[in-house]
């Protein structure tokens, strides 16, 4: 079984090569270097000269956030015939030598790492990852009246395993989300497509992070079309 590790990167010059050095040792690695305005592209560079048939670089010229950038790499993932897509953070915030136990966890379609134990995060954020949880099971439950749905611990958490038929489906897919949500947009297509969902229980670093207000308010946009979607309010997923 093969597996490719995407990693979305935005001027992370800090961290990149630890990040790709410690996921590289467990599988191949493909990061797409999202405009990035620091030397992360210099970085990537002796990186491939060293892993040259193991690690990808994906260059864009022009900033697309997190949905674009994991979405290309999935699109690599298709084209070179990878059996599974890990995603992690490129700021040190998932442990890579937690890869082994993703990559050897049973079959299903997702694997997320449920954020049991975090360490410097923000009461902010650990609210907001509760509420858009809650929202989340409530959104892909099957009736109006069962709140609990899946019973999903942690929507918004990145650090994933997909697929095969998971990460085809959102290589190919037209993505709304933006920003952070792509997490809760992702999730929603598999778990509405029937596919099935486990968690794995992870350690969380907070880092450096592009959360802000804006990013927030995405979040809460994207949540609101999938509730109006559950009402029937608004067209299904095509």
């Amino acid at each position: 079984m093969k597996t490719l590790v995407v990693i979305p990167a935005y001027n992370e010059e800090s961290t990149i090569e630890e990040v790709v050095r410690g996921a590289i040792k467990y599988a191949d690695v493909s990061v797409t270097d999202d405009c990035s305005k620091d030397k992360t592209p210099e970085i990537l560079k002796k990186l491939q000269s060293e892993f040259p048939n193991r690690l990808f670089v994906i260059r864009h010229d022009k900033n697309t956030h997190i949905p674009r950038g994991i979405q290309d790499g999935m699109k690599l993932a298709v084209e070179k015939g990878y059996d599974w897509v890990v995603t992690m953070d490129a700021g040190l915030s998932h442990d890579a030598d937690r890869l082994p136990d993703f990559i050897n966890h049973e079959s299903c379609d997702l694997v997320i790492g449920s954020r049991k134990e975090t360490v410097n995060v923000p009461f902010y954020r650990r609210v907001i990852s509760f509420l858009a949880a809650r929202v989340m099971n409530y959104c892909l439950s099957k009736g109006l009246f069962n709140i609990v749905g899946p019973n999903i611990k942690d929507c918004t958490s990145g650090y994933r395993r997909y697929s095969k038929d998971a990460f085809e489906k959102i290589a190919a897919y037209p993505l709304e989300s933006i920003a952070f949500d792509f997490h809760m947009e992702a999730l929603s297509i598999i778990s509405l497509a029937g596919g099935s969902v486990r968690e794995l229980p992870i350690k969380y670093i907070f880092s450096n992070s592009s959360f802000n207000s804006k990013v927030f308010k995405l979040a809460v946009q994207f949540a609101k079309k999938l509730f109006l979607r559950k009402l029937h309010l608004i067209p299904r997923y095509p």
